[in-house]
């Protein structure tokens, strides 16, 4: 009990022999089996004894045994009431943390075509009392609770691309505590970056971003697990894909996004996708195993040249890769936990400049080379 080691704290800083009464008056309580609301009336109580005896005969023989003031035993009392809160609000997020059912929502409901669980979910364990306090604005989520979180723990997720998008993307899903995250990119960090990709530091110039975004990522939440891969991903990256439940795409070209859609459907792995240029940005999630369109049902051909050109050329403002980025990982959550109603079958454009949102409905195409018929199983 966090007042008990409060106690014994006291008794060695000031020595007062009282204390030592107050301490075995609450082990006795202890070994009683007295516990919640009784135990804590008990230390209140037992507390404020003390206290009004010392205020109203302060020049008592028993003030002179005591030998705190008043002011120093309701400064004691604060402290004691603000261990008793503390305690009371982890009691609170344990109850609320439960086992996540089987047939939970969420991404965990991923079968085989056969119809078996994909993957088999690791044996659950507790939160600590760290992780309690540092998820606790989810676990009182009602969309989220103790279930959610268990989802993101158990979740793996792989992040293509430490710039501009996967920047916010790495930052929220780490201090979400998503389980087991790979991210992977072959590029480098330069001072170029530091406009607009915020998960680097001036320290990291030269650094390969998939090392230092771990290293940026352990540092926010030492309770996850984060893999470097410092190369790109490709088409032929099906059975890693595989490995994980969720893909989340922050490159710059088409070409890769393209390999990055034709590897995640043959996998069966939702993919949450997003683009930046200038002022405006987009997000969307391809999922043609759940009926949403793939990258190529609505994209089947690259842009003509200089119709779409990269950041370098065209430029982005710093801010709007922190949106996106934030919307992907928002997206992220709400798939893992099985909150809300993803961005299947719709996309999101985001006008940065004039600040507005528009929302259209994508279909999938059945005649796509990617995800049509006779390239994957529909539905």
């Amino acid at each position: 009990m966090p007042v008990i080691i409060f106690v014994i704290f006291l008794i060695a800083v000031t020595q007062s022999w009282w204390l030592i009464g107050y301490l075995g008056l609450l082990l006795w309580l202890e070994w009683l089996g007295v516990r919640g609301w009784r135990m804590v009336l008990a230390v209140i109580a037992s507390w404020l004894l003390v206290t009004l005896g010392v205020v109203l005969a302060p020049d008592s023989s028993f003030a002179a045994l005591i030998g705190w003031s008043h002011r120093g035993l309701i400064l004691g009392l604060l402290c004691i009431l603000g261990l008793l809160g503390y305690s009371q609000l982890l009691a609170l997020l344990r109850r609320h943390e439960v086992a996540l059912p089987d047939r939970a929502p969420g991404l965990l409901l991923r079968v085989t075509d056969g119809g078996e669980p994909a993957t088999a979910a690791p044996p659950e364990r507790s939160l600590s009392d760290a992780e309690l306090t540092r998820y606790a604005r989810h676990i009182v989520l009602r969309e989220l609770g103790g279930p959610g979180q268990a989802a993101l723990r158990r979740a793996r997720v792989l992040i293509v691309g430490a710039g501009g998008l996967g920047a916010p993307v790495c930052q929220y899903l780490a201090a979400a505590g998503v389980g087991r995250i790979t991210v992977a990119d072959d590029d480098r960090v330069s001072l170029s970056n530091l406009q607009r990709q915020v998960i680097f530091r001036s320290k990291d110039d030269g650094q390969p971003k998939a090392q230092a975004a771990r290293a940026a990522m352990l540092a926010l939440n030492p309770h996850i697990q984060v893999t470097a891969l410092d190369r790109r991903i490709t088409a032929d990256d099906v059975a890693l894909i595989g490995e994980h439940d969720l893909v989340m795409d922050g490159t710059d070209s088409f070409a890769a996004r393209q390999a990055i859609n034709a590897a995640s459907v043959a996998a069966g792995v939702p993919l949450v996708a997003g683009a930046i240029a200038q002022w405006e940005g987009q997000v969307t999630v391809w999922d043609p195993r759940r009926g949403a369109p793939c990258m190529a049902c609505i994209f089947p051909q690259a842009p003509a040249p200089g119709l779409a050109p990269a950041c370098a050329e065209a430029g982005v403002v710093g801010p709007l890769p922190g949106v996106i980025g934030s919307m992907m990982a928002l997206e992220a959550i709400k798939i893992i936990a099985g909150a809300g109603e993803p961005l299947r079958g719709r996309m999101l454009i985001f006008d940065g400049l004039y600040g507005e949102n528009r929302l259209m409905n994508i279909s999938r195409r059945s005649d796509c080379p990617v995800c049509g018929s006779g390239h994957f199983a529909q539905g």
